[in-house]
């Protein structure tokens, strides 16, 4: 079995208002999440935040602790887990318990849990684990989530282009965590922008991962502080980090979707100091 990982140091809005292109990338960017029978990991300073990929085609993947990252014995000894597979149908066995997953359907593993065992139905259609991770204090039961049981929250305006549903997967009420949330945004009748009106929120680290991009579209994900934005133009299965300080919205050329996970001072999803989009420089 195979893994690799990497580390992003946490970045101050002042340093980033210096950089170019490449080092923005470099700083922000996870630019290949998923690899053939390997779990990746990169583990960004901002709130001490892992984004995890694994693809099992011909193998099953155990996840290991990365004790360079953790100093751990295993993976969840002082962490909590969200996964959202989005390709093939796959199995997750957590400590001997078998979970099934479709396309879009999550699971929930708390703190506390020695082994987690990652396989796909069929090597053709692999099955695709996006995997945040959280510091934990407390330890939570793991929670299989169905896309199907979720009403999803619906926003915006296809007059305004970013008319979309949101599928709250892990937060308070519904999934108990230490401070993880996590879910993901489908755009809908061609719509492309998300998280338009814009916001921050200076309480919590958040990051983004675009799926369901078509391989010949792209999509520009903003970033920076509101009068001193950047970009990142973004493909199919990539993910990018956003500070507390940075704006977080994007447009596509085409409808996509996109997963978000938090981790901070709190657990409230309406927690966001919100911006108007003259004010944006």
């Amino acid at each position: 079995m195979s893994h690799s990982f990497r580390y992003q140091a946490s970045r101050s809005a002042e340093e980033v208002k210096k950089m170019d292109t490449a080092q923005l990338r470099n700083a922000f960017l996870v630019e290949k999440v998923f690899e053939k029978d390997t779990i990746t990991a990169t583990y960004s300073m901002q709130d001490r935040f892992i984004v995890l990929g694994v693809k099992p085609v011909q193998e099953k993947l155990t996840l290991p602790a990365f004790h360079e990252l953790t100093k751990a014995d295993y993976f969840l000894e002082r962490r909590e887990i969200g996964i959202i597979n989005v390709g093939g149908k796959g199995t997750i066995t957590v400590d001997g318990e078998l979970y099934q997953l479709d396309n879009k359907e999550g699971l929930y593993i708390g703190k506390g849990k020695q082994s987690v065992v990652f396989a796909s139905a069929d090597a053709q259609s692999p099955a695709l684990f996006y995997i945040n991770s959280a510091l934990a204090a407390a330890a939570y039961p793991t929670t299989y989530i169905r896309k199907a049981d979720i009403t999803p929250l619906t926003l915006g305006d296809a007059l305004t282009s970013n008319y979309r549903k949101i599928y709250q997967y892990i937060l308070p009420g519904r999934v108990q965590s230490c401070q993880l949330v996590m879910g993901f945004t489908e755009l809908l009748n061609g719509s492309v922008w998300n998280s338009i009106p814009p916001h921050t929120h200076l309480r919590r680290n958040e990051v983004y991962f675009y799926f369901d991009v078509p391989e010949e579209q792209v999509v520009l994900h903003l970033m920076g502080e509101p009068t001193e934005t950047r970009h990142l133009f973004m493909h199919n299965h990539q993910a990018v980090v956003s500070p507390e300080w940075s704006i977080h919205a994007g447009a596509g050329t085409a409808s996509y979707s996109f997963i978000w996970g938090m981790a901070g001072e709190n657990q409230d999803y309406t927690d966001m100091d919100k911006l108007e989009v003259q004010h944006l420089r």
